[in-house]
């Protein structure tokens, strides 16, 4: 870039004089004087007094407007015409003043007036050609009337016309074509340059995109380091192989120490979303969850993950605090008093049951797909069991825990052995949090109901979920990925970013402005005279797309043949036809400007001087555009990486088809994204074992060694997705050592889809095929491991509803009966067999798949159910391990 700042010695000079104009008037005033005095001399030694005159005139008014640069913007069309004008009345008086006048008189200046009203004044194409015509049709007439009433041979004047005509036209050809190119080129850089000046802004945009929506979805600690590896994969070879050199997936989890774990459930949420819309379960639960991540956010906890209608999080991460139980238990009281007043305002039956407990975890990111940040060690397993075995309405923490509150809270026996095996199995000790804030405290810091609310609770009884609706709209939860701005508008935490590029606007036609003042400059100081042979040389300036140097060798060669012709070689012919014009008497000898041979050297220098610096001018150009084009080229390439690793990372939290829907949508729109679907497979599959593989001792750096076993099982479960036929299969999450998937999320159902009968439950059939592989998977693990862990797989199939909710970490979920079915399946199954319900099992069956009955089981919620195994041999059938 550094020849963009000093193209060529004439803009250096310039600039120079641009700088020093409007920094120091008088110098330039007094230059313009010297300037001035010594133009006056040249025009006295070349022209007659009125001719001097007129040059002096010239120069003194270009100089002086090119000292106002700022009134020449101003007035820049006016000054166009001033100078083309002028340049017209210098070539009557040239041809009326200078001796006698000829059919040839003068046509090397209006041709030099044509070629510089192209390439030199700043005139728009059609006003171009209108004063370029205007001069030539001028000439034309004029000397043809005046001609024709002083000379007897008309046929001589009629072909010397003609050749005029055909010169003017080629000169205007010539002309209009470097004009041409020349606009192109001035758009291109313009356009280039603006491109480059916005490139960085939108560049900055989309670093600052990516930070936002990487810091949405993971920790900052979390997020540099694989936010380094995606970048590393966008440029690698290996997209989807993210190993390093010990041929283990990267494993990002790290241990935090004294910490406190809430679990969180809705008690009597799945009754009252059974009755919900997918618009309503979807809003409600983006409001709810809303307002816990604003109780987090107050009580520094972090949100770690939802689950259904289950919500934990951690306080004393990534940071440690030394009040992380307090602020557990303090959140806990928040959620079940905010509970507590859309209960009191709806009259729907909900409430929250918190579990709290205090010690280690590890945290991180497990897999290669759909990342959600995680927590995992007993005392999670433990605080889980205290939202469990707790009481609706209140707050149920373990001794440790109390140890740690150090009196802040009144506390009660919580028996908690009596609700949960596993407390009672393990002999916690657990109390009941007593709220410190009176009821009337409460109510007193209650919304009041929305008035349409107040009606219809006071008339017609209105379902539930609508009163729900309708109360929760009042607490105005922020959408899912609120923190982030569509990439047209530039937004940026500050304020809106004007993507109006007047500084690149102005910039380019200050340019252009100051290149044509150049220009005009240049042409002012060219008094000319020429024949044919100047067309030549303009041919080769403007129609010759070659190299400068090249140019401007074959420029200099016919100048140099021209000048020979003319001076030497044909000389004689030049002097004889002089003298039979004028006579032989001394007093009629033509003046310097009727002086064929003169002019004729002078006006070949002349316009290849002037040729050279356009030749120079367009060269420079290319080379600008050249300059910008690559710094655009390469600006492009980075904002592309940085949209990629958007897009990767927002497909890595959401499928690919709602991720389209985000990053196509208007910004404006503060719709949340859901989808009801009559027919989704839904599949659980656990490792039960791993519960009892996991210990924390130091051998394996406190669980640490454990969950990098697990982190190689689920990413090698995840490299299954990337298989076609398994492009179907959409990953939910992860829950502890238990992979949930999809199918049927991305088809959009059709009348012809509907009918097709095979067509409608394929995705059933590619589910089954999906955990045969996953069972597959684990095998190979467990040889090379040597472990002998199964799965327990669960599948069923029906109605869902998908959506996306959570401002602060956005996240996809599903739900409906058919998830919750689904989940049973898998939690009352059997090691190392697949578990379906009956409905399931029949269209299984349809696709060619054995399946053998159960019998009765009873599931929890569901009563008893009549369940089947999908036979193993099919896995044989397809070249899978059984």
């Amino acid at each position: 870039m550094d020849r963009l700042s000093s193209p060529n010695p004439i803009h250096w000079v310039y600039e120079s004089y641009y700088r020093m104009s409007q920094q120091h008037p008088l110098i330039v005033f007094l230059l313009l004087i010297v300037m001035g005095a010594c133009l006056a001399l040249l025009a006295v030694f070349f022209a007659s007094g009125l001719v001097r005159l007129c040059s002096l005139s010239t120069y003194s008014s270009v100089l002086f407007c090119l000292a106002l640069d700022h009134s020449v913007s101003q007035l820049l069309r006016l000054f166009s015409l001033l100078v083309w004008g002028c340049l017209v009345a210098m070539g009557y008086l040239f041809m009326f003043f200078g001796g006698i006048i000829c059919p040839w008189d003068q046509v090397s200046f209006f041709l030099f007036i044509v070629f510089v009203v192209y390439t030199m004044l700043p005139f728009s194409m059609r006003d171009a050609v209108i004063a370029s015509v205007l001069t030539s049709s001028s000439h034309t007439l004029v000397l043809s009337i005046w001609l024709s009433n002083t000379t007897g041979h008309m046929e001589a004047l009629v072909w010397q016309i003609l050749a005029n005509i055909i010169i003017f036209i080629c000169g205007n050809v010539a002309g209009a074509y470097h004009k041409h190119l020349m606009d192109l080129a001035l758009k291109q850089t313009y356009h280039d340059t603006c491109n480059c000046i916005k490139s960085p802004i939108k560049l900055e945009f989309e670093k600052h995109q990516q930070e936002r929506l990487l810091l949405s979805l993971l920790p900052a600690h979390i997020a540099r380091v694989m936010k380094a590896e995606i970048i590393q994969r966008l440029k690698g070879p290996n997209f989807g192989q993210a190993e390093n050199a010990n041929n283990f997936h990267n494993l990002y989890v790290q241990r935090h120490t004294n910490v406190s774990i809430l679990y969180a459930d809705i008690v009597g949420f799945t009754r009252l979303a059974s009755d919900c819309s997918p618009g309503e379960l979807v809003y409600m639960l983006n409001e709810l969850f809303g307002k816990f991540d604003q109780i987090a956010k107050d009580n520094d906890c972090m949100r770690i993950k939802i689950l259904g209608d289950c919500y934990y999080c951690v306080s004393g991460l990534p940071d440690p605090l030394t009040d992380h139980a307090k602020d557990c238990v303090k959140m806990g009281l928040d959620m079940c008093e905010a509970i507590k007043k859309v209960r009191d305002a709806t009259g729907v039956d909900i409430s929250m049951r918190v579990g709290v407990h205090s010690g280690n975890v590890l945290c991180g990111v497990i897999g290669l797909q759909k990342w959600q940040y995680d927590v995992w060690s007993h005392d999670v397993t433990l605080a889980n069991h205290m939202e469990a075995g707790g009481v609706p309405g209140r707050v149920h923490i373990s001794s440790v825990t109390l140890e740690h509150l150090k009196g802040a809270y009144q506390v009660e026996p919580g028996n908690g052995q009596s609700r949960d095996s596993y407390l009672k199995e393990h002999g916690i000790v657990t109390h009941l949090v007593i709220n410190p804030k009176v009821k009337n405290d409460v109510e007193k810091r209650s919304p009041p109901l929305p008035a349409r609310l107040r009606t219809t609770l006071d008339g017609v009884k209105m379902r539930a979920s609508v009163r729900m609706t309708q109360y929760l709209e009042s607490w105005g939860a922020a959408k899912p990925f609120a923190n982030l701005h569509h990439r047209d508008s530039m937004t940026n935490e500050n304020g809106k970013i004007n993507t109006h590029v007047s500084q690149p606007e102005h910039t380019c036609k200050k340019y252009s402005h100051r290149d044509y003042t150049l220009k005009s400059k240049l042409h002012s100081s060219l008094f000319t005279d020429t024949d044919c042979c100047i067309l030549g040389l303009i041919s080769c300036s403007v129609f010759l797309r070659i190299n400068y140097e090249l140019k401007m060798i074959i420029m200099l060669a016919a100048v140099v043949g021209y000048n020979i012709i003319i001076l030497q070689t044909h000389a004689s012919v030049l002097d004889d036809y002089s003298m039979a014009l004028y006579k032989t008497q001394q007093t009629d000898r033509p003046g310097v400007l009727k002086d064929l041979k003169t002019m004729g050297s002078v006006s070949l220098f002349i316009f290849f001087v002037t040729l050279l610096v356009l030749a120079r001018q367009n060269e420079y150009y290319c080379r600008l555009d050249f300059l910008w084009r690559n710094k655009f080229k390469r600006e492009c390439e980075e904002i592309e990486t940085m949209e990629n690793l958007n897009r990767v990372l927002l497909e890595n939290v959401l499928p690919a088809h709602v991720a389209e829907h985000f990053l196509g949508r208007n910004w404006k729109n503060e719709d949340l994204y859901h989808q009801s679907y009559d027919l989704v497979c839904v599949m659980f599959a656990s490792i039960p074992d791993f519960k009892e593989f996991y210990t924390e001792s130091d051998v394996n750096k406190e669980g640490l060694e454990c969950l990098r076993l697990l982190n190689e099982i689920i990413a090698d479960f995840d490299e299954l997705l990337s298989k076609p036929k398994f492009s179907g299969v959409e990953k939910i999450k992860t829950i502890g050592s238990t992979y949930m998937a999809a199918t049927g999320l991305n088809v959009t159902p059709g009348p012809e889809y509907a009918q097709d009968h095979d067509r409608q439950y394929m995705h059933i059939g590619t589910m089954v095929e999906f955990a045969f592989a996953l069972v597959g998977k684990l095998d190979v693990i467990n040889k090379h491991s040597f472990n002998d862990f199964k799965l327990r797989v669960g599948i069923n199939h029906g109605p869902v509803i998908a959506g996306v909710i959570g401002a602060q970490k956005p996240q996809y979920d599903i739900w409906g009966n058919t998830v919750n079915v689904a989940s049973r399946m898998e939690s009352t199954g059997v090691l190392g067999k697949i578990q379906v319900t009956e409905e399931t099992s029949r269209i299984l069956q349809t696709l060619g798949y054995m399946c053998s009955c159960r019998g009765i089981i009873n599931v929890k919620g569901k009563g008893d159910l009549k369940t089947f195994f999908v036979h193993t041999e099919m896995a044989r059938m397809h070249g899978l391990p059984s």
